[in-house]
């Protein structure tokens, strides 16, 4: 079966290379673990998040069009309120840790509706429950790549010029020979300032498996008691002799424990909740009453327990994930400690808002991914404001973005940080693998460390490194010219065509407050 361009992962990124590349005029392959294309936004449930400045600049086009599609919809319920449809910003769950948070089926629909003109033409062929098996490699050439149906079992071999690697863990890597990164480096080998010492590739950031709650006062809505929940309700977290199941969550400034309760305003000092945090419904903004939903993605089901890639038991902790996260919703309906003394808040699973049987997201959410080895590996001295400058323009930056160094608690040292960082642009030397000649990063998976990869992968990153990598894909082909080329010689002219495209390649400083 043969295409123009190969892309392996359906994830946020794998879905905007696929729609670079049919624009292009190429005949693309697009294949999906799950049955919903989307990744951190759909599958796994995870609301944007998001810079100061994203409602006027610091994405790409398309990626602040589809911004303005969600309210849209929004706009579009009879039951929105008026006030609210009349605003030209607003937040439809009314979060405070995204802009615009709402519902997985949203973005899915609007991210289904974008690639469909390009699946009618046959310009792309989408196949789900697909992953990656084999390949063929030959004098650093991808030939060929097996994919195979989780459900039927049935394998195909797909042949390109160009694969993409969209997946959420850097699946294609290790089975085209890639050379890559796992874990935390160390300092000898990037010299940044929060590295380690010894460098591990085991100690990765955690996973997350999303669960969506209905907060419902009128209905008892509690799930039997899991296996597991006297295990996970035991489990202490290596910061002031705590809990993982309470209101107390790790301070990444002062290493220290931290209240947050489970909603705004209940405890006198403590404005913000738990609750409002990914908030995607708000009873507030409708006239027919509905209730709150929340994606539940919180401290308490963050999985520090081990790996779900380059690990002997990754299914193992796949399925123990899950287990935290149902363990951590029997928590919350029956032992969470209330403000009134008492115990549990009515909260129910909402299998309707995730598009599964008991209300978990389709995958977990994964921070952190295989890394390729690239041309340039983005470095904390690259980003951070330790440096107390302002950061160049980069020659070959084929994006911006912004987001602090956030590194959850991690799964071996059970370290973690937040430190700032200035706006950012995304090199393309650190799309470029080092050794294979037709490969690209399209998700996660791009030439970071482990402590830079915590700011690169985003929402709006993700997004401007897939769509950039659809028209790198495209363009060596079109202009027949190597990945080397493309970073010299073609530099110039692909900016210019990537900045016709609503790209956008630049932070103006002039315009911001950093």
């Amino acid at each position: 079966m043969k295409y123009d361009i190969a892309i392996i992962g359906g994830s946020l990124g794998g879905v905007q290379a696929a729609i670079s590349a049919a624009k292009q005029n190429k005949k693309v392959y697009l294949c999906e673990e799950t049955d919903w294309i989307g990744g951190q936004l759909t599958s796994q449930a995870v609301p944007p998040d998001e810079h100061p400045w994203i409602e006027e600049f610091g994405a790409t086009k398309r990626y602040l069009d589809f911004r303005k599609a969600v309210r849209d919809h929004y706009r579009s319920i009879p039951e929105f309120k008026e006030e609210i449809r009349q605003k030209e910003c607003f937040c439809p769950g009314n979060s405070w840790v995204s802009r615009v948070a709402h519902e997985p089926k949203v973005a899915l629909k609007l991210l289904e509706d974008m690639i469909s003109e390009y699946q009618k033409d046959g310009r792309l062929i989408l196949d789900y429950n697909t992953v990656a098996e084999g390949s063929t490699v030959e004098n650093d050439t991808i030939k060929r790549v097996t994919v195979r149906n989780l459900l039927t079992k049935e394998e195909k071999v797909i042949e390109a010029e160009y694969f993409l690697d969209a997946t959420d863990c850097g699946d294609l890597l290790p089975i085209v020979g890639a050379e890559y990164r796992t874990g935390a480096e160390s300092k000898e080998l990037t010299g940044e300032f929060h590295a380690p010492e010894v460098g591990d590739p085991y100690d990765m950031q955690p996973i997350t498996w999303v669960a969506a709650l209905e907060l419902n006062p009128d209905g008892d809505y509690k799930i039997e008691k899991p296996e597991k929940y006297d295990y996970f309700a035991s489990l202490g977290v290596p910061y002031d002799d705590n809990l993982l199941f309470s209101w107390y969550n790790a301070d990444a400034h002062t290493r220290k424990k931290t209240f947050l309760p489970m909603f705004d305003g209940e405890y006198e000092g403590y404005p913000l909740g738990l609750w409002s945090y990914r908030r995607i419904i708000d009873t507030a903004n409708y006239t027919d009453g509905r209730k709150e939903v929340t994606l539940f993605n919180w401290p308490q089901n963050d999985f520090a327990l081990g790996n779900v890639f380059e690990d002997k038991d990754a299914k193992e902790n796949l399925e123990l994930a899950r287990q935290q996260t149902l363990c951590a919703v029997y928590w919350l309906q029956n032992e969470a400690p209330r403000v009134d003394g008492g115990k549990g808040y009515p909260v129910k699973l909402r299998p309707d808002i995730m598009g599964t049987e008991d209300g978990l997201a389709k995958a977990a959410y994964i921070r952190e991914s295989r890394r390729i080895v690239a041309k340039k590996t983005i470095c904390e001295q690259d980003v951070s404001k330790r440096s107390n400058e302002l950061p160049p323009k980069l020659e070959d930056s084929v994006g911006v973005g912004h987001y602090a160094i956030d590194i959850h608690m991690t799964t071996k040292s059970h370290s973690f940080l937040y430190d700032a960082t200035y706006p950012f642009e995304i090199p393309l030397s650190s799309m470029i693998p080092v050794r294979i000649k037709n490969l690209l990063p399209a998700c996660k998976n791009i030439g970071s460390t482990h402590l830079t990869s915590g700011c690169y992968r985003l929402h709006p990153v993700e997004w401007n490194v897939g769509e950039v990598a659809g028209y790198a894909a495209a363009y060596c082909i079109d202009h027949k010219v190597t990945f080397e080329e493309l970073l010299t010689t073609e530099l110039k002219t692909f900016q210019e065509e990537l900045e016709s495209e609503g790209v956008q390649l630049h932070w103006d400083f002039s315009k911001m407050q950093v």
